[in-house]
């Protein structure tokens, strides 16, 4: 049944299934150590049919980054334009980029892996892309909370943007340590208002 419902997906649909085989299969194993032959199982597929849309595993990965690009930004970009206060929308990217890991857990190993490679490839260089877009995305919001009288006037933006994103990969650290990601949502509130003390203007 499951080789029959994948034969009739499109080639796209089927290159999106093929990340998501990875991404699961990420977050139970050494992301480096997936196989093809691994992805293809997930999929109910032969290694032939995977390879009619990704001529390697390298393909597969460079996909997937740019399927977590795509994703990530896109949510981030949803919670943001929804008329909120800017210290409002940072809190409100800060909870949709722990949920979207939580969902997809994953995304971190392999985003950590593509960024411990001594060597540049392609996928290296998406995950170094999203990581720039995604700060200048926070630090436009983050100017916009200095203008407004929300953020102390006197804050460093790069610095408060990369300190969000680093919160959240220490948020990650912590729940692969603890073997789930039950941990990441519960501490999430709490990190998050240590955070927002530390930029808000002092009264």
């Amino acid at each position: 049944m499951k080789r029959e419902r994948a034969r009739r997906l499109s080639g796209e649909e089927r290159r999106v299934e093929a990340v998501e085989a990875l991404i699961g299969l990420a977050a139970d194993q050494d992301p480096g150590s997936v196989t093809t032959a691994e992805i293809a199982g997930r999929m109910g597929v032969t290694q032939g049919a995977l390879f009619r849309h990704f001529s390697t595993k390298g393909a597969v990965v460079e996909a997937a980054m740019r399927w977590v690009g795509e994703r990530l930004m896109a949510r981030v970009d949803r919670v943001a334009d929804k008329g909120i206060s800017p210290l409002a929308a940072l809190e409100a990217i800060f909870h949709a980029h722990v949920d979207f890991v939580s969902a997809h857990p994953g995304i971190p190993q392999m985003l950590f892996g593509e960024l411990q490679r001594s060597k540049e490839s392609p996928s290296r260089a998406l995950v170094r892309e999203m990581l720039s877009a995604y700060g200048q995305r926070l630090q436009r919001l983050l100017e916009e909370g200095k203008a407004v009288g929300e953020l102390d006037e006197a804050l460093d933006v790069r610095a408060a943007a990369g300190l969000l994103i680093g919160t959240v990969q220490g948020l990650v650290m912590q729940s692969l340590l603890a073997g789930g990601v039950r941990r990441m949502r519960r501490d999430a509130p709490g990190v998050f208002a240590i955070y927002k003390r530390g930029i808000r203007k002092k009264p």
